[in-house]
């Protein structure tokens, strides 16, 4: 079984006694249902999964259901036999965004508090949008993701000794031995390849089949990109957003690798607020990341966003190898000589940061040039800029070396990543090889990470730390 970071957060909070409902949000096909499904049947003695997607495209038993009356009664035709205690039985609304009107209801269930719930959904996002009475007080979101290269080295043998003594040397500078570069850097290579998708990486384990692996990044892209009709009534949203999503791979093979707006519908003219919606949908379903242009960095960075220019990252790197280079594992396992692995080095390191906490920005001035990622430090309540860097010349970079030398910017670090083994620091660049992204990690609550938007704005945000050890409080 893959191990999987947001298993304690569940168990701790099923062993709680907290007066929301746990609802576990994030794309489809990441397992979400699997890692419920296996914390709920080890707790609890009576377990009870209802799949709502399941139930709108069959029977519909929960679609007129509006009080805890009729919903207990629902329940006790599927699984009366296993309606017990509060401490004893767990049920488990999976896909609950297909029933909009029971998250309103949630509120009512845990105030009767007749047994324990937690509650997963896909398209969350676009759903609380729609909903008329959000019970903000009686749920807390949890976002999960696809595996992250840690959890992807967990199950592909690395033990936690060593991902703890990589840590260390992390923190203090010191670089790894050429040998554990080499197996550590092999296996990120094929994280590229593999991406963290469940399926996907449970079908490597057993077979090592690149064709297999593939088959499945197909059948999941497929997947993502005809999700939107199911929940998007207009048939011209719909073709918008399977449009969007597709032409992701070939922008970040582009330049600036930016959505150009009126590439999308071929008109002349548009703008981001044209298609404001369709992105809304993308990111809210899991199923793309956003990095949003800043022109002047101010901490925090959210005040800063002045342009509407965005780039769009698929929200699994496998997922996006496949698209570039299907079954040709050398392009990326050889390093070969004229393939630009810019797009998908940049791509994973979105997927580490936004699964470690952070909020994604680059840096976009005309005359300055780019920088790839900025991001909030809250120790420092500065930002910091990221360079990815895939090729040999990860020393140049004319941008960030602007960057860093703004006094306005009050940068006090700034990292550059790249295959380079060696951690080194210059003035306030640190050189770090390109895994150490997984030591990279924002820890808000998830009150903070909620309100994060509100609070900046007011000038109340809570401090938060790069990363503390992952084995931490297990």
């Amino acid at each position: 079984m893959l191990y999987r970071k947001i298993q304690p957060y569940i168990e701790s909070y099923l062993k709680s006694d907290s007066n929301k409902v746990l609802i576990i949000d994030g794309a489809r096909q990441i397992g979400k249902t699997f890692i419920i499904r296996h914390v709920g049947q080890q707790l609890f003695e009576n377990y009870i999964e209802l799949n709502f997607a399941e139930d709108y495209n069959g029977p519909r038993l929960f679609e007129q259901v509006r009080t805890v009356k009729d919903f207990y009664f629902q329940v006790s035709t599927i699984a009366g036999e296993r309606m017990g205690q509060k401490k004893n039985t767990l049920i488990f609304l999976d896909e609950i965004q297909a029933y909009p009107h029971l998250l309103t209801m949630l509120k009512f269930l845990k105030q009767d508090d007749r047994y324990t719930y937690i509650a997963s959904g896909s398209l969350l996002g676009v759903t609380l949008k729609k909903t008329t009475s959000i019970p903000i007080g009686s749920i807390e979101i949890k976002r999960m993701f696809p595996l992250d290269f840690e959890e992807f080295l967990l199950a592909n043998g690395f033990n936690r000794f060593a991902i703890d003594m990589m840590h260390e040397k992390f923190l203090t500078g010191e670089s790894l031995d050429a040998a554990m570069h080499e197996k550590v850097m092999d296996l990120f290579k094929k994280y590229l390849l593999i991406g963290g998708l469940p399926d996907a990486v449970n079908s490597f384990i057993a077979d090592t089949n690149i064709v297999k692996v593939r088959t499945i990044h197909r059948d999941i892209r497929a997947f993502y990109a005809d999700d939107a009709s199911k929940y998007e009534a207009d048939n011209s949203r719909k073709l918008k957003i399977r449009r969007i999503y597709d032409m992701i791979p070939s922008n970040l093979e582009s330049k600036k690798k930016r959505v150009v707006f009126q590439d999308i519908e071929d008109k002349r003219g548009k703008r981001f607020s044209d298609y404001q919606d369709e992105f809304e949908y993308l990111i809210s379903a899991g199923i793309a990341l956003d990095v949003n242009a800043i022109t002047t960095p101010v901490f925090p960075l959210t005040q800063s966003i002045g342009k509407n220019l965005l780039k769009l990252y698929l929200n699994d790197v496998g997922l996006l190898t496949d698209v570039l280079y299907g079954s040709n594992i050398r392009a990326i396992l050889d390093d070969e000589t004229g393939i630009n692995l810019g797009s998908v080095y940049e791509s994973v390191v979105a997927q580490e940061l936004v699964a470690h906490g952070f909020k994604l920005f680059y840096y976009d001035n005309r005359s300055k040039g780019e920088v790839d990622y900025l991001i909030d430090d809250y120790d420092s309540l500065s930002a910091v800029p990221i360079e990815v860097k895939s090729g040999k010349d990860y020393t140049v970079h004319s941008a960030l070396n602007t960057f860093v030398k703004n006094d306005d910017y009050h940068v006090k670090k700034a990292y550059v990543l790249s295959n380079a083994r060696e951690i080194t620091t210059n003035g306030k660049i640190t050189y770090l090889p390109i895994y150490d992204v997984m030591f990279l990690e924002n820890v808000p609550t998830q009150q903070e990470m909620f309100f994060a938007d509100r609070l900046s704005r007011n000038g109340q945000m809570p401090k938060r730390s790069l990363r503390k050890s992952c084995w931490e409080n297990r």
